[in-house]
């Protein structure tokens, strides 16, 4: 059993006879009455959203979860298939259990949750940045230019974002997986 004051991204807790993961929280000791901790949290079985105020000190019920490194196969519609790459075993994960699916590209290195008691998969936490190459995009015009014009490009995981206008295809860029924004181009 955990408290308030252990709670931090990433902790998977039991609430409502389910796994959820912190993904925000936020200390609030108001001018009057007693502090809480106002969370939001994630369910890892259903990918559902919620928002959970605990009481400062409250006991909470947290999840033993170890990580491993899985590589990325394929998909087949429905899972996302991956590989152990110490024991070669293969697991599948539902689209749900995935932030930013799309972009996942096939043969990449990526962390799981597992859960420690019955070795069940959890969650795919997904590399903060990845590196992808531009399939399709129209040529930027010169000189129509206005500050940070942006257009469309087509990733070859078939990703779409908006990159600058100097970005042609055949470009590599990496990209920021939690908001799916253009970082940078990436000399080869």
């Amino acid at each position: 059993m955990a408290t308030t004051s252990d709670i931090r991204k990433g902790l998977c807790i039991r609430h409502n006879n389910d796994i959820y993961k912190i993904i925000d929280f936020l200390h609030v000791k108001p001018g009057k009455g007693p502090a809480f901790v106002r969370t939001k949290i994630k369910s890892l079985t259903t990918g559902k959203v919620l928002d959970l105020t605990i009481p400062a000190g409250h006991k909470i019920d947290d999840v033993r979860v170890e990580t491993r490194k899985f590589q990325y196969l394929y998909n087949d519609g429905t899972y996302y298939h991956f590989m152990d790459e110490e024991t070669f075993e293969q697991i599948q994960l539902p689209e749900n259990a995935i932030d930013n699916p799309q972009f996942l590209k096939e043969g990449e290195t990526v962390t799981i949750l597992i859960q420690s008691d019955n070795q069940t998969p959890l969650t795919l936490e997904m590399p903060a940045s990845v590196i992808l190459e531009v399939t399709h995009t129209e040529p930027g015009v010169k000189g129509n230019t206005a500050t940070n014009a942006t257009k469309p490009a087509t990733l070859e995981t078939g990703a779409q974002v908006k990159v600058p206008l100097f970005i042609n295809e055949g470009d590599k860029i990496k990209i920021n997986t939690e908001t799916g924004e253009y970082i940078e181009r990436v000399k080869e």
